[in-house]
């Protein structure tokens, strides 16, 4: 994921090529549905939505969807009326794979950073108390590495074929969280009178994240291995 958040960074010149609105007739609900709902910011927007409104507007390409991949990148071709293939090299090494978020528990120091962290409220603890993650419901978006002031948590990718069934609902599973939980955080702002303290993550702190797990592992720290997933 470390490179795939570099080569991101860095897009080849030449093939983001952005659609007049006026070009686009599907509506941002309709794009949303094709995204895989994982929340992860890593296209540059606070979430999926966003991101397709701001297709739908002639804002953005449709090639920011990382853990779409190819697959995404072509529906949302298809619905946009656009051309994927300038597109579908790059996507091609960039995309990433289905992943899980899991807490080495016997380190979790109860901070509850991580908690507030997820976009889709799948870890579950109380503070001073040992975390855990809904499998699920985690998307692997990989917000909750960078609070986590123990790197306590890996992410894991997912060695399992999801037939587009699969992937749809676990989309909107994901998308219902979601939303649930921004609800929740606008009530309990209008509530408070105060902005909203959830956790607000750039693509740059996720990779400072998971540079540090990737520097312990390389200095022998082994994790991510012999986890009991439950999917």
């Amino acid at each position: 994921m470390q490179a795939n958040l570099k080569m991101f960074k860095n897009k080849t010149p030449g093939i983001s090529r952005k659609v007049p609105s006026s070009c686009i007739s599907a509506s941002s609900e309709m794009l949303d549905q094709v995204l895989p709902q994982t929340q992860c910011q890593l296209c540059g927007y606070k979430g999926c939505m966003p991101y397709a409104q701001a297709i739908v507007t002639g804002k953005e390409t449709i090639n920011r969807c990382l853990p779409g991949g190819v697959e995404t990148l072509f529906a949302l071709a298809e619905l946009t009326g656009q051309d994927a293939t300038p597109y579908v090299a790059g996507m091609k090494q960039k995309a990433i794979p289905i992943q899980l978020a899991v807490i080495q528990e016997e380190t979790c120091i109860g901070c509850t950073k991580c908690i507030h962290a997820c976009p889709v409220d799948a870890i579950i603890g109380a503070a001073k108390q040992m975390h855990s993650i809904l499998s699920d419901i985690c998307t692997g978006c990989g917000l909750c590495l960078p609070p986590c002031p123990v790197d306590c948590i890996d992410l894991i990718t997912l060695n399992k074929h999801f037939s587009k069934e699969e992937k749809h609902a676990k989309a909107n599973r994901a998308r219902l969280h979601y939303q649930e939980r921004n609800m929740r955080l606008n009530q309990k702002q209008k509530i408070m009178g105060s902005h909203s303290k959830a956790a607000k993550i750039s693509a740059d702190e996720i990779k400072q994240a998971i540079d540090r797990v990737l520097h312990k592992r390389a200095h022998g720290i082994k994790r991510g291995q012999g986890y009991k997933i439950t999917l």
